[in-house]
């Protein structure tokens, strides 16, 4: 597909090195990685990630979403995903762009230009499809504003929605619409899943949360599953252990003040937890992860 190789030579110039790199364009991160990466936890945002070369693999629940140039990826609440690029040298780099959804657009788009109601989504808040060519020509235009940034004010705003229209209207329209959509059960999750990202330190009562957004303990439960593929707690010590780590391997924190941080009150806990899910004690793990750049590549 021509758009995806002018989008590869575009990312190649605007992100030299290896790792994620914030763009000028609002929402718009570039990753670049000139060799395959260990598997990686990292939350993913709501967003659409787009392959420009290489491939990558995602894993949730168990399940693996391989993407490549000709598929994208969809996300839309916040993931905790285990991610591993699976091709890439320095001969031909992983090369992906990453733009974050804005929910206020995808909003205003639903009122202005009603789509066909369908059926509640039941599965995973995330999807792999193939790639359209609007979709692509509309994230060209988004990328080549790169080079022209005086252009990017006026014409940015512009390529960015027609990308959410293309989602809207496309293989993983369901899923769009209905976290765009006030009234869904998504919508109604993933302002539980922003509660307790926010507040993943503090003790949480889940029929309180469910209450607050509006859902009955047994529903809220059922939903939150189907979407993230764990319960709530479960949702909220990933979350918990994937910040002491980043604590631990960035700001070098010891892993009992990471413990601590995160709202662990045990730290022989913590310790189990974080062994049971990384494969290793959380001093070690963080020591191995330091000297890895892998560790920065998300998308």
């Amino acid at each position: 597909m021509p758009q995806i190789d002018e989008i590869a030579d575009i990312i190649a110039r605007h992100a030299a090195a290896d790792g994620m790199h914030a763009s000028a364009l609002p929402r718009l991160s570039l990753v670049r990685s000139c060799r395959p990466t260990d598997a990686v936890p990292t939350v993913y945002r709501p967003s659409l990630c787009i392959i420009a070369q290489g491939r990558k693999q995602v894993e949730l629940g168990g399940r693996g979403y391989v993407y490549d140039p000709a598929k994208y990826l969809a996300v839309s609440v916040d993931l905790p995903l285990v991610g591993s690029i699976l091709e890439a040298s320095d001969a031909r780099p992983y090369l992906s762009l990453v733009l974050d959804l804005d929910m206020a657009t995808l909003s205003d788009l639903m009122l202005q230009h009603p789509f066909e109601a369908g059926p509640e989504p039941s599965g995973p808040a995330l999807g792999v499809s193939q790639l359209e060519p609007g979709l692509a020509d509309a994230a060209l235009r988004l990328a080549r504003l790169l080079d022209t940034p005086n252009d990017a004010t006026a014409l940015a705003p512009l390529a960015e929605r027609e990308i959410l229209y293309r989602l809207l209207a496309g293989a993983q329209a369901p899923m769009i619409r209905r976290i765009a959509a006030a009234d869904s059960r998504l919508k109604q999750v993933s302002r539980a899943i922003a509660w307790l990202r926010a507040n993943y330190a503090q003790p949480v009562s889940i029929g309180r949360l469910a209450a607050d957004v509006g859902m009955s303990p047994s529903s809220f439960h059922s939903h939150f599953k189907a979407a993230t593929t764990m319960s709530p707690l479960q949702y909220r010590t990933r979350v918990r252990l994937q910040e002491a780590r980043r604590m631990m391997v960035v700001e070098a924190m010891d892993a009992a003040s990471a413990g601590f941080a995160v709202g662990y009150e045990s730290p022989s806990q913590f310790s189990r937890d974080y062994s049971r899910l990384y494969g290793a004690p959380p001093l070690k793990d963080a020591l191995r992860l330091r000297a890895a750049a892998e560790f920065a590549m998300v998308a």
